[in-house]
């Protein structure tokens, strides 16, 4: 989306234009979504964190508390609380996920396990990091921001954020080559 039509989009979710608030939830849920995705691990825990965070961007419009200058470090701001908080909520009530991707497996079983196996490794190294590492891998790495961007969602300078990087992939650098090393060769 250019940065014009953003801006004319914005204006008109600021009047309360439905069609212009269905716009940017077309737009950006599904990035808010993959970004919650990524530091819960859970689809349906992820679906709500992100209907919440619409929920909240919906009355700071409508109350007139809503961004200041970029919209989207704002958005993503909202994110993170909301990540946040959930894990402040539930300290001690750990729980695994089902994921019926796996019971609805392609044509392929081999194929689909052996992919799915991938990904658990991934999903179980990022679950060992901390909230802060895991944020700016989503942040950086799947969401494409760049370190001034992720540096105004998590309220951090540019260098903490290069520095949180720099730990961040060691340690999943690290998870991974422990998991591996273990006999969960990535495909085998």
């Amino acid at each position: 989306m250019a940065v014009s039509d953003e801006h004319n989009l914005l204006m008109r979710a600021r009047e309360y234009d439905t069609a212009a608030l269905g716009e940017l939830y077309d737009q950006y849920a599904p990035k808010i979504y993959s970004y919650i995705l990524y530091q819960v691990c859970d689809d349906c825990l992820a679906e709500d964190l992100t209907a919440n965070v619409f929920r909240k961007v919906l009355d700071a419009v409508l109350t007139s508390k809503a961004w200041q200058q970029s919209f989207t470090s704002w958005l993503y701001r909202i994110a993170h609380n909301a990540v946040v908080d959930h894990y402040r909520r539930n300290k001690n009530n750990e729980s695994l996920p089902l994921d019926e991707r796996l019971v609805a497996a392609s044509d392929d079983p081999v194929a689909a396990v052996e992919s799915r196996l991938s990904r658990e490794d991934i999903k179980q190294a990022l679950l060992a990091l901390t909230l802060d590492q895991r944020e700016v891998v989503a942040l950086k790495f799947f969401e494409g921001f760049s370190n001034l961007e992720t540096a105004q969602v998590m309220g951090k300078t540019e260098g903490a954020i290069k520095s949180l990087q720099y730990r961040a992939l060691g340690a999943l650098r690290r998870q991974l080559e422990e998991m591996w090393g273990r006999g969960h060769e990535l495909g085998a």
